[in-house]
């Protein structure tokens, strides 16, 4: 159950964890004025919310005094900055990540000081040191593999490769070290810190500006991340370095999981930073799903030192500094709308048309009801046609008006076969229908969920017999919403040959068919496919209103589709519990749906998840979409008698 006790930081209490990097205004060779610089930058972070603030390789000197690192002087200056860092950092809840130089066993290291609760907790030395072009480290700098005492002469403070830093009062702060020409190697020592349990990887960094650079780094964050199934915090020098023969920008990035969660502006003298929340539960549920990363076997052992955050100093507002969609299931505004619904319209009718011609079909049966799902059900199987060889005439669209059935759908669904140039009949199931009540001794005037489900039994009836009588099969129109909440008549409209759309939530069915709308049958049925999207939701099973309006709107009945398809990528995506995703979903949707109607909805959501799971458990096969399906087949294992009692 729950904690009843309000958290107080309910960013953390649902596993956030903010971080930062930065790129500091520094002063080559004075290190009495950076550590003032980063002192008061650590603390204005930390009063921002920050966990984990990670500066520039070297800064503490800066990363371009070349010779001048040989000075005695310079050495020392650097380890009592580090110091007095440390003790700055007391009290302010964060760790902090710091290069320097450090003079151990008669050799200089490149370092990486990681402090925390007042204290420096460890050194981790640079392995791979850049030794070609522009840059020659080995001229000053031992690698790592050099290093044979696990601690330094003076401080006893620990040091090396082998070291991870974990926070035990904040579940799933694990932070591993990797410095700059680390991460461009091979096999960055990132990977390996991450099969020993780092979700948080940290790279100081001095990377300079060539043309194109930048890009090249952001894909290496990014991919590293996701290849760690970590979150990646790169800080990297900037313009304040020396320009002789080289410019740094000062890029700073943060990544989790492969997404970018945000980067700085380059090439700016003042100091800045990249803040981001980072999600330390996502990433400890995408390893437990991942039985890559699980079975990858650990090649070197870590030491985890452990140590105490601390509260913090002050709580920032709720709001999360991250990307958070209210639609995640469709692309961002800057996406390739094309790109993507070919993409799609590919998966679904190449799908579509390797059923076709296993079966040896000779058409494809659809019901044509001129809502969304059908529709888009329709787009689906003219394209697979195409690519199974088949005439457009093999599509066989059927129309059965029913007692809820109004003209604006009758309407559209007839002028939408048309305009296509697919074949459409006509059958009405209200004479059938009747007939059945009678059969059962049903009032006709009971509008219960026997009048309900006897229409879409009968239309599903309709037409698995004229696929028999055609040698084709039924094509399904269900999406991927309606699955999650079992919004299907068990035994009609449940069933068919093949479920087309069983991989779209509704979000992305709209979606789809707007681009439809406005490009690909623009022309020929661009009005239509608009009306059909501003169409209001329905199963229409229910009589109409006396002036033939439409009475019954699905969303009245289960809730905002919007809502629902949030509810599910959060759920079966990320492993999100209910307090998760009423935080998630709060801030998603803080403009348009108040709190007490965002949580009603979500128990309503997690009610008919679990209790439908034995209608999933029974549907026919079809295409998965993205990386959130419900196939009892492939993605989603779910007892059907499940109590629910984790909601």
């Amino acid at each position: 159950m729950p904690d009843p006790t309000p958290p107080p930081c309910p960013r953390e209490y649902h596993g956030f964890a903010r971080v930062a990097a930065v790129s500091p205004e520094l002063k080559l060779g004075d290190v009495a004025a950076n550590v003032s610089l980063l002192t008061a930058e650590m603390q204005r972070l930390a009063q921002e919310g920050c966990r984990l603030i990670v500066f520039p390789e070297l800064c503490l000197t800066g990363y371009s005094c070349a010779d001048l690192f040989y000075l005695r002087s310079l050495q020392q200056q650097a380890l009592v900055g580090v110091k007095q860092l440390a003790e700055a950092n007391a009290g302010l809840g964060c760790c902090i990540v710091v290069g320097l130089p450090l003079a151990v066993q008669g050799r200089l290291y490149n370092v990486a000081a990681v402090i925390a609760d007042g204290e420096v907790l460890g050194f981790v030395p640079k392995t791979f040191l850049p030794n070609s072009g522009e840059f020659y480290e080995r001229r000053w700098f031992s690698p790592a593999q050099t290093l044979t005492d696990t601690h330094t002469e003076a401080d006893g403070i620990p040091i090396g490769t082998d070291l991870l830093f974990e926070a035990t009062d904040l579940p799933g702060f694990v932070l591993g070290i990797e410095i700059c020409e680390d991460l461009w190697t091979v096999i960055p020592p990132s990977s390996h810190a991450a099969l020993a349990g780092a979700t948080l990887l940290a790279n100081p960094s001095a990377s300079n500006e060539v043309l194109g650079k930048f890009t090249y780094r952001r894909q290496l964050v990014t991919q590293q991340s996701a290849r760690c199934l970590a979150a990646y915090v790169y800080a990297s020098a900037g313009a304040g370095e020396s320009s002789t023969d080289t410019v740094y920008s000062g890029h700073g990035l943060i990544a989790e999981n492969g997404a970018l969660l945000g980067e700085t502006e380059r090439f700016a003298f003042q100091t800045r930073a990249i803040l981001a929340d980072v999600d330390l539960q996502r990433l400890e549920h995408e390893r437990l799903r991942s039985a890559a990363f699980r079975d990858a076997a650990a090649t070197q052992s870590y030491s985890r030192i452990t140590f105490n955050l601390g509260e913090l100093i002050s709580t920032p507002p709720a709001a999360l500094l991250r990307p958070l969609s209210a639609h995640p299931f469709v692309p961002p505004a800057g996406a390739d709308r094309k790109a993507v619904c070919e993409e799609i319209f590919a998966i679904q009718a190449t799908a579509l048309a390797r059923r076709l011609r296993q079966v040896h079909s000779k058409t494809a049966v659809l019901g044509l009801s001129g809502g969304l799902d059908s529709t888009l059900a329709l787009l689906v199987m003219i394209e697979a046609l195409k690519r199974a060889d088949m005439p457009r005439e093999a599509a066989l669209t059927i129309t059965m008006p029913g007692f809820g059935t109004t003209a604006r759908t009758k309407g559209n669904a007839e002028k939408l076969a048309e305009a296509l140039e697919v074949p459409l009949r006509t059958i009405s199931i209200s004479a059938a229908v009747e007939q059945h009540f009678k059969d059962i001794s049903h009032p006709p005037g009971l509008h219960d969920v026997t009048y309900e489900n006897a229409q879409a039994r009968e239309r599903t009836q309709v037409l698995m017999d004229v696929a028999n009588q055609t040698g084709g099969i039924v094509v399904g129109t269900g999406d991927l919403s309606e699955s999650a909440l079992g919004w299907c008549t068990f035994n009609g409209d449940h069933m068919s040959m093949y479920h087309v759309n069983v991989g779209v939530p509704k979000t992305l069915v709209k979606y789809i068919i707007e681009w439809c709308a406005t490009e690909l049958y623009a022309a020929e049925a661009g009005d239509i496919l608009h009306d059909i999207i501003d169409t209001p939701i329905s199963p229409e099973l229910l009589p109409l209103a006396a002036d033939g309006s439409m009475e019954q709107k699905t969303e009245d009945t289960v809730g905002p589709y919007e809502l629902h398809d949030f509810f599910l990528f959060h759920f079966v995506r990320h492993g999100c519990g209910k307090d998760k995703i009423l935080f998630l979903a709060q801030q998603a949707f803080a403009e348009k749906y108040s709190a007490k109607v965002i949580e009603k909805w979500l128990s309503a959501f997690l009610r008919r998840f679990v209790q439908s799971q034995f209608k999933r458990s029974a549907m026919p096969d079809g295409p998965k979409v993205g990386s959130v399906a419900l196939s009892p087949r492939g993605d989603w294992r779910m007892p059907s008698d499940y109590s629910g009692s984790q909601f």
